[in-house]
């Protein structure tokens, strides 16, 4: 009766510790919760203006593969997008001249390219900016506008204006020919993920 007695004493000594063991489970230190997750933070969407240019580029139907270069003075390129130097007073200036990219933005940018049409940049002209900061590319797009509108251009009007925020601190201008715009904006909705058009007006 005893070794009976011991035998189930022991038992019930086992299950007690099972049941002690089973309780590290419920450790403040360990979830089961599915909303928590121990996965690496998502890394920030980064789009180089260079490289979305291209992108889009080489979307275009081939109807619209019209000769293009881009870049400045001293980084151009043939056949795509190249980088546009806005560094310094002279730089600065020719980002405006050229792309209608206004002075007075241009330390909000740490990167910025561009390609146009090689016979006649009001049939299209574009760049791409890399905002510093997303809250300045938001409010910056009214600006770029008012300055692209208030230019005096020479050798004809380009038809539409379009500016596309792509995301990743990343805007789009371009303006030009009306179906040369059409087909850029639906290239770079259909290229480059996340991207929405911001400002879509004819131009004079």
């Amino acid at each position: 009766m005893k070794k009976i007695l011991a035998l189930a004493l022991t038992f019930v000594m086992l299950l007690s510790f099972a049941a002690c063991g089973g309780k590290n489970n419920d450790d403040p230190a360990v979830t089961t919760d599915p909303a928590v997750t121990t996965d690496a933070p998502e890394e920030t969407k980064v789009v180089d203006p260079t490289d979305a240019l291209n992108s889009i580029y080489k979307a275009l139907p081939d109807d619209f593969k019209f000769p293009a270069g881009g870049g400045d003075a001293n980084n151009m390129v043939m056949d795509g997008a190249g980088k546009f130097a806005f560094d310094g007073e002279e730089n600065a200036a020719a980002i405006d001249a050229v792309l209608g990219f206004p002075v007075a933005l241009v330390t909000k940018i740490d990167n910025a390219a561009s390609i146009m049409h090689m016979m006649n940049a009001n049939t299209f002209t574009a760049g791409a900016y890399h905002f510093v900061s997303a809250a300045d590319a938001s409010a910056s797009v009214e600006t770029i506008k008012s300055n692209i509108l208030a230019r005096q251009w020479m050798c004809g009007f380009p038809e539409t204006l379009i500016i596309v925020d792509l995301g990743g601190n990343t805007l789009l201008t371009a303006f030009g020919n009306g179906q040369v715009i059409d087909a850029v904006k639906t290239a770079t909705l259909n290229t480059i993920e996340g991207s929405t058009v911001v400002v879509e007006t004819p131009i004079g």
